[in-house]
């Protein structure tokens, strides 16, 4: 599909958040950088989805599929966009009026870069803000191995490209460079933040759909990363709800994710791993970690894969008490594993108001 110069298609899956999804358009529609297109992809919504959506605007498309999940939602949308840039907006997160504005600006000033993020306040239910720097909280596994200063390059600050900084962000620095290695140990990139050529997406491809309910996101920007060099801007961008039940974040969603994780490091490696230049001890550290975050939620589902995938871990890195301690739980019939995870719940319980 022909490109048109400058326009940013932006593709907003949604699934049932027909009031949420409205503001995420209309955050999207309000930015200062008004050459925007919208693609509202409905996955099959049995609400009034479309009825939120169809706001009177000719930049804003509704794009309706039968319920496949949220990587065929964001390909759908990807595969009619017309846009020269590319940009993914969850349907219950929000802009900053300026985001596009700025990551344009870092973008002209960086043309090896073919991606920027940011990143992002966290917000509850009620939009009351929770952190106004939430990147690495969400993303500790990852950036407890990253470090902006040490891996990347800093390209500036914002005011010196950004003609509209506001005060208050006078100072703040943007970076580029690689960061696939880095990317080895967990995701570094929230998807609504990001903004991304149409080139760049073009060489990277579509979302993963053999990625079930999660973890869609890493496996992508993942071989994003790996395409060349990206940037990021140490300002937040947009409005993050948690706590949400409807969250792929969600508690009971954590075996999925964890599942994924693993296939897309695996992956990864099977492709790529004279590119992951880093230490095989680090390597077969991370996979460790991998096989026991998958085992631990297949423990919990009383799963009998848990104990191949625990001693997958401890064969990895011998050296995990937990690990071990998980392995030999896993020997245990059901009832008793569930009576002593009852038992741990109640003894980690905060003491209520009058108990010592």
């Amino acid at each position: 599909m022909e490109q048109i110069r400058g326009l940013v298609s932006v593709v907003i899956p949604t699934y049932n958040r027909a009031q949420l999804c409205r503001k995420a358009v209309e955050s999207v529609l309000s930015q200062t950088y008004q050459n925007v297109e919208v693609i509202v992809v409905d996955d099959g919504s049995t609400d009034n989805t479309k009825e939120c959506a169809s706001i009177p605007d000719t930049r804003v498309r509704y794009v309706w599929q039968r319920n496949s999940g949220v990587s065929a939602a964001r390909n759908l949308g990807l595969q009619s966009a017309k846009g020269e840039y590319i940009a993914f907006l969850d349907s219950d997160d929000t802009w900053i009026p300026w985001k596009l504005d700025l990551q344009l600006s870092v973008l002209r000033s960086l043309p090896s870069a073919g991606m920027v993020w940011t990143d992002m306040i966290a917000v509850d239910e009620t939009d009351k803000e929770l952190y106004s720097s939430y990147l690495a909280l969400m993303y500790d596994s990852g950036y407890r191995h990253f470090d902006r200063e040490k891996h990347l390059r800093s390209a500036g600050t914002i005011e010196g490209i950004w003609l509209d900084c506001p005060a208050k962000w006078v100072g703040r620095k943007y970076y580029s460079g690689n960061i696939f290695a880095w990317m080895f140990f967990g995701n570094l990139v929230h998807t609504s933040t990001v903004l991304v050529r149409r080139s760049t997406q073009e060489s990277v491809g579509l979302f993963d759909v053999g990625l079930e309910r999660s973890g869609e996101d890493y496996d992508f920007h993942f071989r994003t990363s790996r395409v060349g060099d990206v940037a990021y801007i140490d300002v937040s961008t947009i409005r993050y709800r948690v706590g949400a039940t409807d969250q792929l974040t969600s508690g009971d969603m954590m075996y999925w994710v964890a599942r994924n994780n693993l296939k897309t490091v695996t992956k990864m490696l099977s492709s790529a791993k004279e590119e992951i230049l880093l230490p095989e001890s680090l390597i077969r550290k991370r996979l460790a970690q991998s096989y026991a975050w998958v085992g631990r939620e297949e423990l919990k589902r009383h799963d009998k894969n848990a104990r191949w995938s625990l001693l997958e871990s401890l064969k990895l890195d011998p050296l995990q008490t937990k690990v071990a301690v998980c392995y030999l739980l896993s020997y245990l019939p059901g009832q008793v594993f569930n009576w002593m995870r009852g038992i741990k719940r109640r003894l980690s319980r905060p003491p209520t108001a009058g108990q010592p």
